[in-house]
C-alpha cells in the first residue's frame, strides 16, 4: 500500500522491491530507483524562477518601446503629415505609454504587497497577538500608529500568565515609527523572560532597566564610531521609556509599579483612574531608586474591566486644540453591559478618529482586561452527629395480608 501526505501531488510511480539479495538484484534495484527519480518532475525552485520573473519585468517595457520605435521608423503611415496619420500615431504612442504606466504600477503594487507581508510577519513577532482569554481574563488590545502605512510604532504591551499571577506590561518609547522598534524589541524581550523568572514586580522592573541600558550602550557604539568602540558615560541621554507593570492575582488583587506611564482606568459602572499616586521617573534618563515601591490598588472584581493606554490617547487633539476625552468616552462605552473588550476598543478608536479627524500625532495603544472569573461558594461539610443523637431508622411497614376467599 502506498501512503500519500495530504496536499502532496499524487505520482503514479511504483518502485518494486525485487526479491533476492545477490549483487545482480541490488544493481537492478538501483537502476529502477534511478530511472524513477529521473522520471519525477521536480518543481522549479524559487531561486531559479526569479531570473525569469526579472526578465519578464524588464522585457515587457522593452517590447512596448520596440513597438513604438518600429512604428515610427518602419511604418509608412507614421511618415505622413495628414491628420489621420497624426491621430493614429498619437493613439499608438498613447497605448504604449499607458501600457508602460500600467506595468510599472503593477510592479510597484506587487513590491508593496511583499513589503507589507514582511512587515506583518515582523509585527507578529515583535507584538504577538494576545490570546482572547488567559487565566479567566478576557483580553483585547489595539494600536494606532502615527506613521502612515506603519502598524508598529513606539508603543508596547504584553500579557503573561505566570505562577505569580497574570502580569501585564504597557510602555511607550520616545518617538514613533521604525526608529523606536529596536527599543521596543529590547524591552519586550526582557519582560517576556523576567515575568516568569522574578517573583516580585520591582525585580522585573530592574531587569527592564538593565536591558534598556544595554541596548542604549550598543546603539551608542554604532552611532559614535569615532569613540573607538568605547561606550560613552551617558549614552543617548534623550532616550526614555515609560513602563507600567501590573499584576493581577488569583483573587483579583491589583499590584503595580509605574515608571512615568499614565495610570489605567478601572471600569466599574463608570471609568475612574486606578490610583492618583505619583509615578516614578521613566526608564533611561536616570537610574531607578534603591527601593521600588509596589502599589496595591485594590481588587478587580468579577465583571469589572481595567483599561491600560498610552499618552497618545489623551494627548490627541482636534482642530481647535481640545484634548480627546478618554475618561468620558470610556464611561459612555461602559454603559452598554456586558462590556466586551473588543467592542470597547472599537468604540474608543472610532471616537478618537472622529475627534481628531485624522491620524493622531503620536502612537495610541489600548489594552483591556475583563475579569470573567466567578467565585464559587465554599461547600462546608455537615457536622457529624453523636451516636446518642443519631435517629433510629423507622421500621418499614409490613405489607398487608389479604385473605383469599374460599368459594
Amino acid at each position: 500500500m502506498i501512503h500519500t501526505k495530504a496536499g502532496a501531488p499524487r505520482r503514479t510511480l511504483f518502485v518494486a522491491r525485487l526479491r533476492g539479495g545477490g549483487p545482480r538484484d541490488r544493481r537492478r534495484q538501483r537502476l529502477v530507483r534511478l530511472r524513477a527519480a529521473r522520471a519525477v518532475p521536480r518543481p522549479l525552485p524559487r531561486l531559479e524562477r526569479k531570473p525569469y520573473r526579472r526578465a519578464l519585468t524588464l522585457g515587457l517595457p522593452t517590447v512596448w518601446g520596440a513597438v513604438a520605435i518600429t512604428y515610427k521608423l518602419a511604418c509608412p503611415l507614421a511618415q505622413q503629415d495628414g491628420m489621420g496619420a497624426r491621430i493614429v500615431s498619437s493613439a499608438v504612442f498613447f497605448a504604449v505609454g499607458t501600457g508602460l504606466v500600467v506595468h510599472v504600477r503593477r510592479a510597484l503594487l506587487r513590491e508593496l504587497r511583499q513589503i507589507r507581508e514582511v512587515a506583518g510577519a515582523a509585527q507578529n513577532v515583535l507584538l504577538r497577538p494576545l490570546p482572547p482569554r488567559t487565566e479567566g481574563l478576557a483580553v483585547a488590545a489595539g494600536r494606532l500608529s502615527a506613521s502612515r502605512g506603519a502598524s508598529v510604532g513606539g508603543d508596547l504591551y504584553e500579557v503573561a500568565a505566570t505562577e505569580y499571577g497574570v502580569r501585564v506590561v504597557m510602555g511607550d518609547v520616545r518617538g514613533h515609527g521604525l526608529a523606536a522598534l529596536a527599543t521596543v524589541a529590547a524591552v519586550l524581550g526582557s519582560f517576556r523572560e523576567a515575568a516568569h523568572d522574578e517573583p516580585e514586580l520591582p525585580l522585573v522592573m530592574r531587569r527592564l532597566e538593565r536591558a534598556l541600558a544595554r541596548h542604549l550602550r550598543e546603539r551608542s557604539r554604532a552611532e559614535h564610531p569615532a569613540n573607538g568602540g568605547a561606550a560613552p558615560e551617558s549614552p543617548l541621554a534623550e532616550e526614555f521609556v515609560t513602563v507600567l507593570l501590573l499584576e493581577i492575582g488569583q483573587e483579583g488583587q491589583l499590584s503595580a509599579v509605574n515608571c512615568g506611564h499614565p495610570w489605567p482606568f478601572l471600569l466599574s459602572g463608570q471609568a475612574r483612574p486606578l490610583t492618583d499616586a505619583d509615578p516614578l521617573p521613566p526608564l533611561g534618563p536616570f537610574p531607578l531608586p534603591a527601593e521600588l515601591p509596589v502599589l496595591h490598588c485594590g481588587r478587580l472584581l468579577p465583571g469589572e474591566s481595567i483599561v491600560l493606554h498610552t499618552d497618545g490617547m489623551e494627548d490627541a487633539r482636534d482642530a481647535a486644540g481640545e484634548f480627546f476625552p478618554l475618561q468620558a468616552t470610556l464611561t459612555e462605552a461602559a454603559r452598554v453591559q456586558p462590556v466586551s473588550p473588543q467592542n470597547l476598543i472599537r468604540v474608543v478608536y472610532a471616537e478618537l478618529l472622529r475627534h481628531t479627524g485624522r491620524l493622531p500625532t503620536d502612537d495610541a495603544a489600548l489594552l483591556v482586561l475583563r475579569n470573567d472569573r466567578r467565585r464559587v461558594p465554599a461547600q462546608h461539610p455537615e457536622p457529624e452527629r453523636p451516636e446518642s443523637e443519631t435517629p433510629e431508622p423507622e421500621p418499614e411497614p409490613e405489607p398487608e395480608r389479604h385473605a383469599r376467599t374460599m368459594s
